[in-house]
Order: structure tokens, then C-alpha cells, then sequence
């Protein structure tokens, strides 16, 4: 089953809705990275997040850059969407130790630590790029995009973010939801989201029922009944190619270039985000530093 966006409104109007189901995204991304459990969770949660963040912008063209770094164990984590929702990203600590909240429950928060910030980068394709930052709350990372939201782009908004991890270490299931206050949201549209929320309960006991993203929205929106505008397809994506990786060794300067030919040994360079390995000869090396 592919993974998709769907993305809707309450039907009085007040509440934006987004969810996803991003269990094969989530796979491949963990895959790549060759991440532990933990660090599998932590990831997913982020891929998760910034593919609906992303998939919100509707800019051409455009892309949104999540870091999070929070002094835990993972180190840090780097996730880019396109404007559609595709994501790629890597982690900088892919073998976390196993650290349980209770068993069967893995504690994100503990991998990503809270000494640290969110930040997002949106590429709106204008002179510079909007860039927000938040000190981290919990590091489990919905409550964390969630203050995002409100003390960045002043959005009341409520996003729930679930990985679960099989027995094999493998991603059994992973998906979200973002819901978001638009202004003049009245109180009891407020209180009756609020008891959505609670009613629905953990996005990975939704998930792990066989709930679709639009059964998710159901369940959270609950009374206040949800229209759905538009799905989606979404995936694991990397843009890397030849050229880019061309242009990345140009950058590194005409000595260091010189110091591989002279190694005379083929030159690999591995896309962080991907697991394409791009190897250049020492006479690739030559042609590159007469384009310089």
C-alpha cells in the first residue's frame, strides 16, 4: 500500500486537517540509515512530520528543511520535503542505544534530547528563505511541531505523530496527523476538537487497527465531521544526481582535487540522504578541475 496526504477541513470551516500514512517512507528512510529502534522511531516521527509541513507549503517548487537538534544520543536529525510531501534526510547518530519509556514503548524524547531547537527553513522561492527556530519542548517531536507552530507562525495547532517498531526492528506501521486552529475559531469548536483528540487516543493504536488517514481525521474531528479537498501520493525521495555531486566537488577547491589525482585512486562520494554511491576516476577528477 503506497503512502498518501489527504487533506481536509472541519465542516464548520475553523479547522485545517492534515494526516498521512508514511510506513514505506519511514521504512526506506531507516533502511538507508541503517538506524537502531529508537533512532528508527525518532526519524520516522520527523519524516513524518515535515512530509505534511511540506505538502501544506503549495508553493512550485518550493521545499521546507526541518532540523532538529537536541543534545540526545541521535545527535541530530535533518529532514527536507519537497512541495508535494516527498522527503528525504539522514540522522547524524543512526545506532541509538534501546532506552524504554515501559516495555514495548520506546522513549523518543530520551534519543532526541531537549536541550536543543527545532528549526524550519521554507524555501517560498523568494530572495531569502523564512527560517523559524523553537527551543525543544519534549523532544518527541509532535509536541515539539506543535510549539513550532504556535510560537513561530502564531497557529494554534495539534500535531500527533506515531512510529511503531515490530518485533524484527522493522517499521510495522507509521503515519500522523496536523490539525490547525484558522482565526476565529469559536470556543465550542475549540472543546470539540479537544475531546476528538483525547476519544482518539495514540496515532500507532489507530495506525496498528488498519485506520486510514481519513479514518484518523474522522476519529479526531469526531462532531465537527471532516471534508476532505485533496490526496496525495507521497514518498521517499532523493534529487541527488550526477551533476549535483559534480558541482558539490567543484566547491571543495582546485587543491583538494589535485591531492586525489595525485592519490591516483577512484574517489566515492555517498549521497547522505540516499544510499546512490557516485564514483569518480582519477581522470573524472582531471575533466572536473578543467571546468574549474
Amino acid at each position: 500500500m503506497k503512502d498518501y496526504i489527504v487533506r481536509g477541513m472541519s465542516m464548520d470551516g475553523f479547522v485545517k486537517v492534515v494526516a498521512i500514512r508514511s510506513t514505506q517512507m519511514v521504512r526506506r528512510g531507516a533502511q538507508i540509515q541503517g538506524t537502531s529502534p529508537n533512532a528508527t522511531a525518532a526519524f520516522g516521527r520527523a519524516l513524518t512530520a515535515a512530509s505534511m509541513m511540506g505538502n501544506m507549503q503549495k508553493v512550485e517548487n518550493g521545499s521546507m528543511t526541518m532540523q532538529i537538534k537536541g543534545g540526545g544520543p541521535i545527535g541530530g536529525i535533518v529532514c527536507v520535503s519537497d512541495a508535494i510531501g516527498n522527503v528525504r534526510g539522514y540522522v547524524l547518530e543512526p545506532n541509538v542505544p534501546l532506552v524504554e519509556k515501559f516495555p514495548g514503548k520506546l522513549d523518543v524524547g530520551a534519543t532526541v534530547g531537549v536541550d536543543g531547537t527545532l528549526t524550519v527553513i521554507r524555501d517560498l522561492q523568494m530572495k531569502e528563505p523564512y527560517i523559524g527556530s523553537v527551543e525543544l519542548v519534549s523532544g518527541e517531536i509532535g509536541d515539539d511541531v506543535t510549539a513550532y507552530f504556535a510560537q513561530s507562525e502564531q497557529t494554534p495547532t495539534a500535531c500527533a505523530l506515531g512510529v511503531l517498531i515490530d518485533r524484527d526492528c522493522s517499521v510495522k506501521v507509521a503515519g500522523g496527523y496536523l490539525l490547525q486552529l484558522l482565526p476565529g475559531a469559536p470556543e465550542e469548536t475549540i472543546d470539540a476538537l479537544e475531546r476528538g483528540i483525547r476519544r482518539a487516543g495514540a496515532v500507532t493504536a489507530m495506525l496498528e487497527q488498519g485506520m486510514t488517514p481519513e479514518d484518523i481525521l474522522g476519529q479526531v474531528c469526531g462532531e465537527l465531521g471532516v471534508v476532505f479537498l485533496e490526496t496525495t501520493e507521497v514518498e521517499y525521495r532523493c534529487y541527488c544526481s550526477q551533476e549535483r555531486v559534480v558541482s558539490a566537488l567543484i566547491s571543495i577547491g582546485r587543491e583538494e582535487l589535485n591531492q586525489i589525482v595525485e592519490e591516483g585512486k577512484t574517489f566515492p562520494v555517498e549521497c547522505q540522504f540516499c544510499d546512490t554511491v557516485y564514483s569518480f576516476t582519477p581522470s573524472d577528477i582531471r575533466e572536473i578541475l578543467e571546468k574549474i
